[in-house]
């Protein structure tokens, strides 16, 4: 076999003259660099193990592939095609993500040029010694050999050639490798600008192929996927596996949008076959039996480089908008992370200047925050968990509600019934009295309490003792919301400092300034919770609040109309479902009168009681709207949110001595690394999308015929 020169295979003969202003564009953005961050269209030749993969790549691209029967494909190769003014070959590996550092560091320095690719199988076995696939290994490697071949008639082209789909396990091949083979296939073949050229040979029944399956799972519709057939010379003329092979090869089975192709590829045996004498028997072969009747756009090599030139162009061209926008959406979180970076900062000012951007825009976003107007982008999405975080008034307010209403709901030490029994069993596993049971305890307490006054008064010193122990919960329920809202702000100013800046300045800032600030403000909220509980845990009740005598005079008039409604029912005889029905008879004035001022209570001790209940229950509401007011302005509002845009402020780091300053702002390697990395990106993504918008803006005009693609 002639061995094959660099740039002997010839552009026209894959792609056509009209697509290449079109393909010379992706070819920039290959040769930029830009595919290791956004998807380029490309073609991936895959199947079942065995099935002429390699061989396809061969005749495609002209590389001569090794052809040992006995030895499958243990790993994925691209052919990186490009236009070039200076011929030449290269060939590399790319680790996959499981090797350590060393075995990358190893892989990653192999890299070997070429002068003639009939060099190419010996180096191909060099490399499969180095990844561990030799002759006599037992596993497939996740690692990449990666081909690349420039020249003045080389075609702008990446094709992939993927190790073969395993059916069942063997002495060389395991379960894990059956595992390692498919993710790696499913891989490539789930990126959707990939267009997949399902490989499936004549030699099985391709409904048993697993590659079929496959596509279907990542192309439901078959919309980028091109079915080839090969080995079609190992059908017996004439039979029904034949006729089934035919019947697929013109899309009447296994239907997909790029239909079907058939090629007669060398075999072991004529593996020695130049290009040319490849192609002449592959001709001789369809112009006889019944693939002579097939139209001759579904069959051969030649015909398969121009279907996939228009078949190329025509993915380029619906992909393009999505690529462009792929690559903005890198552009803006590339310049993010650099945004976060900061600048580069060796010496102490350009470190403290840093600082001075940042805190700037702490206290501009966080007043923001603290006003409740949301407009900065830091804010996002209000409805995913974040972007609510970030809104604090918002949270703040939320917050305060429910502490209102956990305050009335949960606030009692015991919940006061109507009912005429006590139970324990109430919500909040608080527990219930009826207020008679409560009027007994309570004349126990006058008993043992009792001093100068006279009979049915009582000392006001009672509602005191009564309302402590009622409002027990204040404690414990104010502290929890406070902790709670103090997590709230601390949680946004961690939200606020990862905006900011990168991951390890933010923990920095946190650490040695911020973490110690909040944590004062969190005692000095307790400190003034204290404040606030302590008229309501000692000493006396003190109100001049009119809401309190408001409060009595309604309960004992509610009461008195009660005591007048079951005093008339009594002189009525009615019960109390018809007294609202009733009509008037005519009665002695003197006996209604004093049916009516009857009392219920004769005893003046337990009356006396009542009216201590009425006053503490009265006294409870007065101080209950009082305490969580205080609660939300002392508390919260003025010990843990007031002033939270100072927490990071210009005057304090113009303060910070040196080696804070450096603590939290200094730059790690890996930083400066990663700020080197992010720029070199940055530089090719702008670039892509340059070359992007050059085209969407209709600078490069495509032939319409090279839009068309032609469908089996």
């Amino acid at each position: 076999m002639a061995a094959p020169q660099l740039g002997q295979i010839t552009v026209e003969r894959l792609q056509s003259h009209s697509s290449l202003t079109l393909l010379d564009d992706i070819d920039k953005l290959r040769s930029q660099g830009i595919s290791h961050y956004v998807h380029l269209p490309q073609l991936i030749v895959c199947g079942d193990q065995s099935s002429g993969k390699s061989s396809v790549l061969e005749a495609l691209s002209g590389i001569p592939f090794p052809a040992k029967d006995n030895l499958c494909t243990r790993f994925a190769t691209e052919v990186i095609l490009r236009r070039n003014a200076d011929a030449s070959a290269s060939v590399a590996i790319v680790p996959g993500s499981s090797r350590t550092e060393e075995e990358a560091a190893k892989l990653l320095s192999f890299r070997r040029t070429l002068h003639a690719l009939d060099a190419f199988p010996a180096l191909v076995d060099e490399t499969k010694d180095l990844m561990g696939v030799g002759d006599s290994s037992k596993a497939f490697s996740a690692d990449v050999l990666r081909i690349e071949i420039s020249g003045p008639t080389q075609p702008q082209l990446t094709i992939v050639d993927l190790p073969g789909l395993i059916h069942s396990e063997n002495k060389l091949q395991s379960a894990a490798d059956i595992q390692i083979v498919q993710d790696m296939v499913y891989g490539y073949m789930a990126n959707r600008r990939s267009i997949i050229l399902a490989v499936v040979s004549a030699k099985n029944d391709y409904a048993n192929q697993i590659v079929l399956k496959l596509a279907r799972q990542v192309d439901p519709r078959g919309q980028r996927t091109m079915g080839i057939i090969t080995k079609p010379d190992t059908l017996s003329s004439g039979s029904e596996s034949e006729m089934a092979f035919v019947n697929l090869a013109q899309n009447m089975d296994v239907e997909f949008r790029l239909g079907w192709h058939v090629l007669k590829n060398r075999s072991y045996e004529t593996r020695e076959f130049s290009l040319e004498a490849r192609d002449d028997s592959e001709k001789q072969f369809f112009d006889q039996g019944i693939w002579k009747a097939l139209p001759r756009e579904l069959l051969g090599i030649s015909t398969l480089r121009e279907r996939l030139s228009r078949i190329l162009v025509d993915q380029i061209t619906s992909e393009l908008p999505a690529l462009l926008q792929d690559i903005e959406e890198n552009i803006s979180a590339c310049q993010a992370t650099l945004a976060k970076l900061g600048p580069a900062r060796a010496s102490l000012d350009s470190q403290r200047l840093f600082l001075l951007q940042i805190s700037q825009e702490f206290q501009a976003i966080s007043k923001a925050a603290l006003d409740g107007i949301y407009e900065h982008a830091f804010f996002g999405e209000p409805r995913s968990p974040d972007g609510y975080s970030k809104r604090l008034r918002a949270v703040v307010q939320n917050l305060n509600l429910e502490f209102a209403a956990i305050m009335r709901l949960q606030g009692q030490h015991r919940r006061i019934s109507s009912e005429l029994s006590s139970t324990a069993n109430s919500a909040g596993g608080r527990e219930t009295i009826s207020r008679k049971d409560f009027i007994t305890e309570i004349q126990e307490l006058l008993d043992i309490t009792r001093g100068r006054e006279l009979p049915g008064m009582f000392n006001p010193l009672i509602v005191g003792d009564l309302f402590y122990e009622q409002s027990q919960p204040w404690r414990k329920l104010a502290s929890q919301h406070i902790k709670t809202v103090w997590d709230a702000t601390r949680g946004f100013i961690i939200l606020l400092l990862s905006h900011l800046s990168e991951e390890s300045t933010a923990g920095a800032f946190l650490m040695t300034h911020i973490e110690s600030l909040l944590t004062e403000r969190l005692r000095m909220a307790n400190l003034k919770l204290d404040e606030i509980l302590k008229p309501y845990e000692r000493g006396h009740p003190i109100t001049y609040n009119h809401y309190f005598t408001e409060t009595i005079q309604r309960v004992k008039q509610k009461r008195y109309e009660e005591e007048i409604a079951r005093n008339l029912r009594k002189f009525y005889g009615l019960t109390e479902g018809t007294f609202h029905t009733t009509s008037v008879k005519s009665v002695q004035l003197p006996n209604l009168l004093t049916a009516l001022t009857q009392r219920s209570e004769p005893n003046m001790d337990r009356y006396a009681c009542s009216e201590i209940l009425d006053c503490m229950e009265a006294y409870y509401k007065v101080a209950l709207k009082l305490t969580v007011d205080n609660v939300a302005i002392q508390a919260v509002e003025n010990c843990l949110l007031s002033g939270i845009n100072d927490v990071i402020s210009p005057s304090s780091i113009m303060q910070m001595d040196k080696e804070l300053v450096y603590r939290i702002a200094g730059e790690s390697q890996q930083n400066q690394g990663l700020r080197l990395k992010m720029q070199r990106k940055l530089k090719i993504l702008q670039a892509g999308l340059e070359v992007c918008g050059v085209y969407m803006k209709g600078k490069c005009e495509i032939a319409p015929h090279c839009m068309q693609v032609t469908l089996n």
